[in-house]
């Protein structure tokens, strides 16, 4: 397997400790990644480092072999997240929703018309069905519909087609289950990990790490890492992951 993402020795500060201290990891193409730790464990730090969106003091990380901070805005679009918070834009559409998750590959003027009107209408709704949302549950409105007079689990499913418009070749997810009912919580962890008969993933990514307090559904991937204090502590195939192991975890 390729290596897609490479971390070394990775130190992030905090206000009163470190976020991340002296972590090292690669993620490779055809990976399906559970991250777990308890809450503080630096979870969310790790996918902000990732994506690029918080930079270490110390350490190095590369995509592809490069340094993250030298990717141009194209080339940013190569790592896409789903946030916890969503990070939808309330004042827009569902279209225009979707659509946000191009704007990198896009000039001024696309991104304007965006603004005034749902465009790319077509891969809008493939990437909503794809995300598990039939565009008759919108009402007569379709991708007109504001997004803030949806539902959490529609407003999930949003989140996650922009996502796919977005056509990434690694995709983040951090804590995607949270405050979701057990149903709509399995649909979306089914398609963000949904493979092909070719074992690839159906969303065209390469690999997926996903963040998760649930240490119960690590046989859905194929490697699980896990996080204490800002410290990776196990980094292992999921099916060697013990019930001991995860216990002591989440030991207190």
């Amino acid at each position: 397997m390729s290596s897609l993402l490479q971390l070394e020795q990775v130190q992030l500060a905090g206000s009163q400790r470190d976020r991340l201290t002296s972590l090292s990891l690669r993620i490779h193409s055809g990976e399906r990644v559970a991250l777990l730790g308890p809450s503080g464990a630096g979870k969310s730090s790790l996918i902000a480092v990732i994506n690029g969106t918080l930079i270490p003091q110390e350490g190095t990380v590369l995509w592809r072999g490069r340094s993250l901070q030298q990717r141009n805005r194209r080339q940013r679009c190569e790592i896409g997240t789903l946030w916890q918070d969503l990070r939808l834009i309330e004042e827009l559409s569902v279209g225009q929703n979707i659509n946000a998750g191009v704007l990198g590959r896009r000039g001024l003027p696309w991104a304007l018309a965006n603004l005034l009107f749902t465009i790319g209408a077509e891969p809008c709704l493939q990437c909503l069905r794809q995300a598990g949302l039939e565009p008759q549950v919108l009402g007569s409105e379709g991708l007109d519909r504001p997004v803030q007079q949806l539902s959490g689990g529609q407003r999930q499913r949003v989140a996650l087609a922009r996502l796919f418009r977005q056509q990434p070749s690694l995709v983040l997810a951090d804590e995607p289950l949270a405050s979701l009912d057990p149903a709509i919580a399995a649909e979306v962890l089914d398609r963000l990990l949904e493979q092909d008969a070719d074992g690839s993933l159906a969303h065209g990514a390469e690999a997926v790490l996903v963040s998760l307090h649930r240490p119960d559904l690590i046989l859905r991937f194929d490697r699980v890492l896990a996080l204490r204090d800002g410290r990776l502590v196990i980094d292992a195939p999921a099916r060697a992951v013990t019930p001991g192991e995860l216990r002591d975890l989440y030991a207190l």
